[in-house]
C-alpha cells in the first residue's frame, strides 16, 4: 500500500442560502471580533450583506477590510493583517474569489503566530499557530477553500507561495446563491481553472499523489464538463452553479495534496507581468502544455477524457483518445468564450523570452509536472500558444 497525507478542510458546508446563515454555523468558533476580508466590487454589489446581518446577529463584531486585489499583493497582505491586529480581531472571514481568501489564509497566520512571512514562503515552512478561519468562496474555479496555499505577488512581479495545512481554514461555507449572475466571462476562465487543477492533480509526478486525490479529480471533472457550458449560458441556473461549485472543491482538496505543475508554473508570469486573471492564463496554456506532456503523459490522459467527455469512452487507443481529448479541451476553450492566443490578450513574441525565464523561478510547481519542463521547453509552449 502506498504512502500518503492527505489534509483537508474540517468542516464543508454545501447549502444555497448557507451564507445568511453565516453566524449561525460559525457560532462561537471564531471569537467576539472578526475580520472579513474581501474585495470593493464584492462590497459594492451587497454580496456579503446578508453574512453580516448574520453574523451581527449572532453577536459578532465585524470589521471590513475590503481593498483585496485581483493578484494580491504582498503590501495587501500586511495592510489587512494590521487592520486586523488593531481591531484586537479573534478570528478572520475571507469573503470572495480566490485572491480574497489567499488574503485571509496569510492574515489569520500573521495574527496568530506573529511569524515573519519571509520565513513563511514555501512549502511547510509556516509554523502557527493560526486565528480561526471561515473561508466563504464566490466563484466556482480557484478551490482555495479547501487548500492549504496562498499565492501573493512580491515587489518585483514575482509570485510566491505559502504551502502548509496550518492555512487550512476551520470551516467553507459554499452557497451557489452567491455566484448567480457571474459574468459568463468570469465564470468561463474560473470554471476551466477548476479543470487544470483537475488535471494536474491526477497527472502529478509528486511522491504524495494518491487514491483520493485521483478520485476526487475525476468526480470533479465530471461535475465541471457536465455543467461549464450550462452555466456560461445561463448564469441564473442555480443546480449547475451548485455543481460547478462543488466540482471546484472536490478539484480543490485534490491539488491541495497531489499538487498542480506546469500550467500554473507558466501561468503566473502572466498573471503578475501583465495582469491576466490567472483562471484566463491557465486557459490559454492548457492545451500546449498536455500535447507538451503527451509523449509521457497519453495514458494518463486518456484515462480521464471520458470524465470531461463521455462519448471519448467509446476510443480504446489511448494515443487516439489523449489527442482527442487534448483536441476536445482547444474547443471547450473557444465555445465558452475564452480567448485562445497570448496575442489576443496583449502579450507581445518579444515578452515570450522574459516569461520563460520568470516560470523556471515556480520549482515547487515544475518538479510535478509529468515531463520535465526547462527554460527552452517554456519558451517553447508559449510561442505555440501565441
Amino acid at each position: 500500500m502506498e504512502k500518503f497525507v492527505f489534509n483537508t478542510t474540517p468542516q464543508i458546508v454545501l447549502r444555497s442560502g448557507a451564507s445568511k446563515e453565516a453566524g449561525g454555523i460559525i457560532g462561537q468558533r471564531l471569537g467576539e471580533r472578526v475580520l472579513l476580508v474581501t474585495d470593493r466590487g464584492i462590497r459594492n454589489l451587497g454580496l456579503c450583506d446578508r453574512a453580516l446581518r448574520s453574523l451581527k446577529g449572532a453577536g459578532i463584531d465585524v470589521s471590513i477590510f475590503d481593498s483585496v486585489e485581483a493578484d494580491p499583493s504582498i503590501k495587501t497582505v500586511h495592510d489587512a493583517t494590521e487592520a486586523a491586529k488593531a481591531a484586537g480581531v479573534t478570528g478572520v472571514i475571507g469573503f470572495g474569489g480566490g485572491s480574497s481568501l489567499d488574503v485571509a489564509k496569510l492574515v489569520a497566520l500573521l495574527c496568530g503566530s506573529n511569524e515573519d512571512i519571509d520565513g513563511a514562503w514555501g512549502v511547510g515552512n509556516a509554523k502557527g499557530p493560526r486565528l480561526p478561519l471561515v473561508l466563504i468562496p464566490t466563484t466556482a474555479g480557484t478551490g482555495s477553500e479547501v487548500t492549504p496555499v496562498s499565492i501573493i505577488t512580491v515587489d518585483d512581479d514575482e509570485k510566491r507561495g505559502v504551502s502548509s495545512p496550518i492555512i487550512l481554514p476551520d470551516i467553507a461555507i459554499l452557497d451557489a446563491d452567491l455566484t448567480l449572475g457571474l459574468p459568463s466571462q468570469i465564470t468561463a476562465s474560473t470554471g476551466v481553472d477548476a479543470m487544470v487543477h483537475a488535471i494536474e492533480a491526477y497527472t502529478s509526478r509528486s511522491a504524495n499523489n494518491n487514491p483520493l486525490s485521483k478520485m476526487l479529480a475525476r468526480q470533479a471533472l465530471q461535475l465541471l464538463g457536465a455543467n461549464i457550458e450550462r452555466v456560461v449560458c445561463d448564469g441564473m441556473n442555480r443546480e449547475a452553479r451548485e455543481a460547478m461549485l462543488l466540482g471546484s472543491m472536490l478539484a480543490g482538496q485534490a491539488f491541495a495534496n497531489s499538487p498542480v505543475a506546469a500550467v500554473h508554473a507558466l501561468a503566473y508570469p502572466m498573471g503578475s507581468s501583465f495582469h491576466i486573471p490567472h483562471g484566463l492564463s491557465t486557459a490559454l496554456l492548457l492545451p500546449h502544455v498536455l500535447r507538451f506532456n503527451a509523449p509521457v503523459a497519453a495514458t494518463l490522459y486518456g484515462q480521464i477524457a471520458p470524465d470531461l467527455f463521455p462519448d471519448l469512452a467509446c476510443q480504446h487507443d489511448g494515443q487516439v483518445r489523449c489527442a482527442a481529448f487534448i483536441d476536445r479541451l482547444a474547443g471547450l476553450l473557444q465555445s465558452i468564450g475564452l480567448q485562445t492566443r497570448l496575442r489576443d490578450v496583449g502579450i507581445g513574441e518579444d515578452h515570450l523570452f522574459g516569461m520563460a525565464r520568470d516560470a523556471m523561478k515556480q520549482t515547487r510547481l515544475l518538479i510535478n509536472n509529468p515531463r520535465e519542463v526547462g527554460q527552452a521547453d517554456a519558451l517553447a509552449i508559449y510561442k505555440a500558444a501565441w
